[in-house]
This record gives C-alpha cells, structure tokens and sequence, in this order.
C-alpha cells in the first residue's frame, strides 16, 4: 500500500507506489501503436499506460478520430489512476504531487483528459479536470 502522510496543514498527501520496472522498459521500448497495445493488454491497471497510449495518438494533430481515440485513452488511464489512489489511501481529497514520479501517470492522463475534452468541445469537463489538477497539485503547469 502507498504512503499516506499528512502535511503540515492537515490535508493528506499521497504517493502511488512505483509501477514495475519491466513495464516501464517496455513502455520506453514500444515504438509503434502495436507495441503500445501490447503493454496495455498486459498491465491494463496502469495509468502509465494509458498515458502513452494517450500521447501517441493526441501526436497526430488535425486527426479527429486520433483526438477521440486519445480522450478514451485518457479517460481509461483517468479512472484507473482514481482506482490505484483509491487502493492506496486516498480518501476523494488531498495532495497528489507531480513531483513524485509515481504520480505521472494518474496526473498524465488527467491532464490528457482536460487537452482532449476542450478538443472536442467538451468545455465544462474540461474545466473540471483542470480545477481537479489544481486540487490535486496547486503547483501543477499544464
């Protein structure tokens, strides 16, 4: 289970643990789609994943199929980030800090989320998701 600490404030601060490390190579190593997949077939739990899954199509600009292909990767990558917090400690509120590393993944496909809502129109999501990564990390930059 993740660490759960306060701050000298009160609110809770979580950090996910660190997704394995063969995942993560593997993810470094995908070049293509195809590889992607792969990894997200095998470790469908990983926000990580998801993200890159994201990253890639959103790469392909003026593409809409693209951009709806990467709000449903992020979105994916979204709710199985809230299922890990969840799992760690995380009880709806507090801190989840881009400045853990182990926190990128879930922030990653938020922040993707937010990109990828406003794309399509969706601006009252967008605007949530934006208002979330702020509740989550005040110090966060688009």
């Amino acid at each position: 289970m993740a660490e759960v600490r306060l701050t000298p404030g009160g609110a809770p601060h979580t950090v996910l643990p660190d997704p394995p490390s063969e995942v993560m190579a593997a993810l470094t190593a995908a070049t293509d789609r195809a590889a992607l997949v792969e990894v997200a077939a095998a470790h469908p739990d990983l926000p990580e994943v998801w993200a890159a899954l994201g990253h890639l199509c959103e790469s392909e600009a003026g593409n809409l199929a693209a951009v709806v292909e990467a709000y449903a990767y992020y979105r994916i990558g979204y709710h199985r980030g809230l299922d890990a917090l969840r799992h760690n400690g995380w009880r709806g509120s507090g801190y989840v800090r881009w400045a853990h590393p182990s926190n990128r993944g879930f922030l990653a496909c938020l922040d993707g989320l937010r990109r990828m809502a406003q794309a399509i129109g969706e601006d009252a999501e967008s605007d949530r998701c934006a208002e979330f990564l702020t509740m989550l990390d005040p110090s966060y930059q688009s």
